[in-house]
């Protein structure tokens, strides 16, 4: 059994403490001290002694990882799926690597909608300069010009971006559960312009600048000897601080600062960017959303900025599970009364798929997902969703309803 470095540290104090513990009550000072002692001692900066190098690959070669042909992660040599405890009693160390290997999936997926489903990147600010922090989506290239149909898709919040559903379902399940290219690729067979946003990908991060403190007093008027001797002190302290800290925190990562990308700052304000730039200036007759989790929330928050607009140019609106809320982001009754017409959210539920769920919100009807997982419940109502988007469409051109929207508890919610 291996024993970490930090347990060694550690191991004097506690049986001292053990010894004391026995004596009487004279030892309790000597108690208190030393519980003083170990609150002062950072066990996170101890266990980092132990760790390997923060140094991971950049591919998914390196990680010795590749997608099959169900698009399933499986390591090259061994054919098993990817293991999170790749080294045991390194939690942190394991967290950085599923890390590492998450931003190889997010560019991988990238190239995905690139090469496979042909989407342009589309790099906003529209109107950025070369030097200022920029974001990108994806569209189709009928996206702007098809005069029928559009679909928008908008992930959760998190580390999600453009194409994903959930990175830990690409990783432990699949590309189709965990990416919205079925999604995609089924909307271009059917006609459909297709936005993918980018809701995420609010910031860049930069390296902080260090910042050198100039001494304060004017050592011009000091002898030479004085000025040179203070010099030495001071590199010899900065010497023994920097050896100091190296030890305390052999792994210690940069310190970064962020700088937010211009009208794109957060989901809701990307929402709004590129409906203005993008989906307010297409063709299409018919706009369709699909919005998962807190993409709902940037939804009913662009309705509320683009009320009319919304509603003249969108058809209807699919919710995966949700977590919008019409009282907190203080939605008007027009814009409830829109949404019980024209949304329908699929919500995680043990309930069959398409099976009336009850709310106590008024605002859009909710049907099971077919699944309790709320990762899950994007790709299990697929087959639902352009079911729901096809009688949208024949709605609106006879003059009818979505059968979604005319479920029984729809008078429930008219009724609160």
């Amino acid at each position: 059994m291996s024993i970490s470095l930090s347990s060694l540290i550690l191991l004097p104090i506690w049986i001292s403490m053990a010894h004391i513990q026995q004596g009487g009550p004279d030892e309790k000072e000597k108690t208190t001290a030393l519980k003083d002692l170990l609150s002062r001692i950072d066990l996170d900066e101890l266990m980092k002694k132990d760790e390997p190098p923060l140094d991971f690959p950049d591919t998914l070669e390196g990680f010795e990882y590749a997608f099959n042909e169900k698009g399933q992660l499986r390591h090259i040599k061994t054919g098993e799926p990817f293991v999170f405890n790749y080294r045991e009693d390194l939690h942190r160390w394991n967290q950085k690597r599923y890390e590492a290997l998450g931003e190889i999936i997010t560019k991988y997926v990238y190239e995905l909608l690139e090469k496979d489903c042909n989407l342009k990147k589309i790099s906003i600010p529209v109107d950025a300069t070369e030097s200022e922090p920029k974001s990108f989506i994806f569209m189709s290239e009928d996206a702007l010009t098809n005069p029928q149909k559009l679909m928008v898709l908008i992930h959760g919040s998190g580390v999600v971006r453009a194409g994903q559903w959930a990175r830990r379902l690409i990783i432990n399940e699949d590309l189709d559960s965990g990416t919205q290219i079925p999604f995609i690729k089924r909307a271009m067979d059917e006609g459909y312009g297709v936005i993918v946003l980018n809701p995420n990908e609010n910031y860049i991060e930069v390296e902080k600048p260090k910042i050198h403190v100039q001494s304060s007093s004017d050592s011009s008027d000091e002898p030479a000897e004085k000025r040179e001797r203070k010099d030495r002190v001071s590199k010899e302290t900065k010497k023994r601080r920097d050896f100091y800290e190296k030890y305390r925190n052999p792994q210690r990562e940069k310190e970064m600062m962020q700088l937010y990308i211009r009208e794109n700052g957060s989901p809701e304000e990307h929402a709004v960017y590129v409906w203005d730039h993008f989906i307010a200036q297409s063709a299409a007759e018919n706009v369709f959303f699909v919005a998962h989790s807190y993409g709902g929330l940037a939804f009913v928050e662009l309705m509320i900025q683009r009320e009319a607009d919304v509603k003249s140019k969108v058809t209807a609106v699919a919710l995966t599970d949700s977590v919008h809320n019409v009282w907190h982001q203080e939605a008007g009754k027009t814009i409830r009364e829109w949404m019980r017409e024209n949304c329908c959210n699929w919500v995680s539920s043990s309930e069959p798929l398409d099976t009336s769920v009850e709310s106590m919100l008024p605002d859009c009807p909710r049907v099971s997902a077919g699944t309790d997982r709320h990762e899950l419940t994007s790709w299990k109502s697929f087959p639902s969703i352009f079911k729901f988007f096809t009688e949208a469409s024949e709605a609106k051109t006879s003059s009818l309803k979505p059968t979604l929207t005319r479920r029984s508890h729809r008078i429930k919610h008219e009724e609160l």
